[in-house]
């Protein structure tokens, strides 16, 4: 890991509040095409935007906003029970291009500083491996970061999110349409899992079942229920992730 560098950002809260709150660490990407212009962006009060950590494509870590504070890096976001994720939770901005620019791979160097940051931060506040997100899992409907290519399987090896233990063979049924009775099961899977799908509309639940796929079935993201989707759901609540 780089060694930390710091250049702070106005936009936070400015009470401070108990480690006990901060549960959730939220993964983002910039969606920008330079470093530099991130930067400005995440430190320019009218942005309204920030995070807590910024890293770059060389593996250097930037602290923007101490972790004692709220930054302001999900928006209208729910997981679980918990609305405005921000007031519970630490933003990590990882410089990425993004999909409406030349989504592109992070960079080794990015995910080793990546690695090395959790573990020190898991460790700091005990946050559960479950409650690593991706902003797509919390505001389904507006985003997409990190990604398909964030690198969640690798990552889970170090209890740095959650991941299903099922083979190749055993989930090899892309494709294969799913009953109204497994759509249904499906859904109350996601539930378990803690993704919001109160509102029923067609449009939002696509949204909600594409961030699942882009999570834990990256190779094929189009918003349908297949077998291989119900599997995997089924798995990640059978295993019983913490």
């Amino acid at each position: 890991m780089k060694i930390i560098r710091h250049i702070y950002s106005i936009n936070f809260n400015k009470f401070e509040r108990s480690p006990k709150r901060i549960v959730y660490i939220i993964f983002h990407y910039t969606g920008m095409l330079s470093e530099k212009k991130a930067i400005k962006r995440l430190t320019n009060k009218n942005s309204k935007v920030s995070c807590h950590y910024f890293i770059k494509r060389d593996g250097t870590i930037i602290n923007m906003v101490p972790d004692k504070f709220v930054a302001w890096h999900a928006g209208l976001s729910s997981w679980k029970s918990h609305k405005n994720l921000n007031n519970k939770s630490i933003g990590i901005e990882i410089q990425n291009s993004g999909h409406i620019n030349k989504y592109e791979c992070f960079s080794i160097k990015q995910i080793n500083s990546l690695l090395s940051l959790t573990k020190i931060l898991k460790k700091r506040y005990n946050i559960k491996s479950k409650n690593f997100l991706g902003h797509s899992d919390i505001a389904p409907s507006r985003k997409k970061d990190p990604g398909e290519k964030f690198p969640w399987k690798y990552l889970a090896k170090y209890k740095i999110g959650i991941w299903h233990n099922l083979t190749k063979k055993q989930i090899k049924f892309r494709d294969i349409k799913v009953s109204k009775k497994n759509q249904d099961l499906f859904y109350n899977l996601l539930k378990k899992n803690e993704y919001q799908i109160r509102n029923k509309k067609y449009g939002y639940l696509k949204s909600v079942i594409k961030a699942f796929q882009r999570r834990f079935r990256s190779k094929i993201i189009n918003g349908k229920i297949d077998k291989e989707c119900v599997e995997i759901a089924k798995n990640l609540i059978k295993r019983g992730l913490n």
